[in-house]
């Protein structure tokens, strides 16, 4: 296997600190969100993960669009990621939206299920969390 990139982030204060990647592109205050008692405000853990797994699982709808010769109509993919408690584990779940107005329901499915797929942030969470795929046309 070949690595193509990497990129390394830190952290200092866990949920209400701050994340910094080593080359100072990303730098960001961390809050937790007033539903886990904290102020709000500020980015959390779940919307960072959310906000990187929408993006590349819509790359990869993309890629697959275009390999299938398809055209993929101006479209959305929102990404919803829960924090689950049960006793005293902690778990995630979530939601995958593939919003693409005037495309076939079944056509669309079809590309949401494969990019899920070959998403790499989908293979990571496969077998880890519970993730379902929303359609809307």
């Amino acid at each position: 296997m070949e690595t193509v990139y990497t990129t390394t982030v830190s952290n200092i204060g866990g949920r209400d600190g701050d994340v910094k990647s080593l080359d100072g592109i990303l730098e960001l205050n961390l809050r937790r969100p007033v539903e886990m008692r904290g102020e709000g405000g500020a980015a959390n853990p779940e919307m960072l993960f959310a906000a990187a797994y929408s993006s590349c699982y819509n790359g990869a709808l993309m890629a697959v669009a275009e390999r299938r010769k398809l055209i993929l109509p101006e479209h959305a993919v929102e990404v919803s990621i829960s924090l689950n408690k049960d006793g005293n584990h902690m778990s995630l779940s979530g939601k995958i939206t593939v919003k693409a107005p005037g495309m076939d329901p079944d056509q669309l499915q079809q590309l949401a299920e494969t990019a899920h797929a070959v998403c790499p942030y989908s293979k990571a969470v496969k077998g880890n969390m519970d993730m379902k795929i929303e359609v809307l046309t």
